[in-house]
């Protein structure tokens, strides 16, 4: 039986845990609100690009690109992101296991993240590119990663480049989603949906040969630009749950621990006065 003296140094102990995860809750809590609010935001525009897209597409017949060019698949990439740090609970080992999916040796990986780094290296895949990305992604973070992408399609490297990150769905709910980035001629406005012209009718000027040259690059950057966004809510929303849930089970084993203390010490006390009683009584 464990000591009071021994209870009362886990107390101290597991009541420490507490307030460092419950600092850390506070802190994701605090980011994920900003994190939410932008990925959400950036939605409709990301829908309504693919939309414009594909109807130029439609009234472009003839406009041919590289990125939009249909080739037999022989090699793919895979662009996987992470996070920079752990504490976040099953949300990089749920991805992980998407990525084990893909052939180790024809499959060239670009790593978004400290966390998808050492889980490619560590599993001894093709490693091509690492980048980081801040808790509030730029457009210049997004570009070096579509640059690259880019880069191995065109240098025929890959037939198809994929991404791979944690969708947001909600505080509770993270999901991983693969999408193909290039070519963009399949390029998904939802999971599972493909790209539709839009009821609506446009007017491209000149022409939409040189309004899709135009947009092409922009609309890629801005794609891997939204998926930074998803995964970062994803990364601090999955954060404050297990933070919460560290904090809430610590705060139980206090709990546990005080009641177990205080059984033990109620438990001393009773044997030192039945001593007592029976020293008095054997003294007369």
């Amino acid at each position: 039986m464990p000591s009071t003296r021994d209870i009362r140094r886990r107390i101290k102990s597991v009541r420490s845990t507490a307030q460092i995860t419950k600092a850390m809750q506070m802190v994701a809590s605090s980011k994920m609100a900003r994190a939410q609010q932008v990925a959400v935001a950036s939605r409709p525009f990301e829908r309504l690009a693919d939309q414009v897209v594909a109807h130029a597409r439609a009234g472009a017949l003839d406009f041919t690109h590289p990125w939009i060019e249909e080739r037999e698949v022989r090699k793919r990439a895979l662009i996987v992101v992470a996070t920079d740090k752990g504490l976040c609970g099953a949300l990089n080992t749920n991805l992980f296991r998407e990525v084990a999916r893909y052939e180790a040796a024809t499959t060239p990986c670009i790593a978004v993240g400290r966390k998808a780094a050492q889980y490619l290296a560590r599993s001894r895949r093709k490693l091509v590119a690492e980048f980081g990305y801040h808790d509030t992604p730029t457009f210049g973070e997004a570009l070096a990663v579509a640059q690259c992408a880019w880069e191995l399609h065109e240098g025929a490297e890959v037939d198809e480049v994929h991404i791979l990150y944690t969708r947001f769905v909600n505080t509770l709910s993270q999901r991983p989603d693969v999408r193909t980035l290039l070519p963009m001629g399949r390029m998904k406005t939802e999971p599972g949906a493909e790209a539709k012209p839009p009821p609506i009718e446009f007017l491209f000027e000149p022409n939409p040969e040189r309004v899709l040259e135009g947009m092409l690059k922009y609309l890629l950057v801005f794609e891997v630009m939204q998926v930074l966004l998803e995964a970062k809510a994803s990364e601090h929303s999955a954060r404050m749950v297990a933070m919460k849930s560290a904090t809430d089970n610590a705060n139980q084993l206090v709990k546990d621990l005080t009641l177990e203390y205080n059984k033990i010490r109620q438990a001393t006390i009773t044997k030192e006065l039945l001593e007592i009683s029976s020293a008095q009584m054997a003294l007369g």
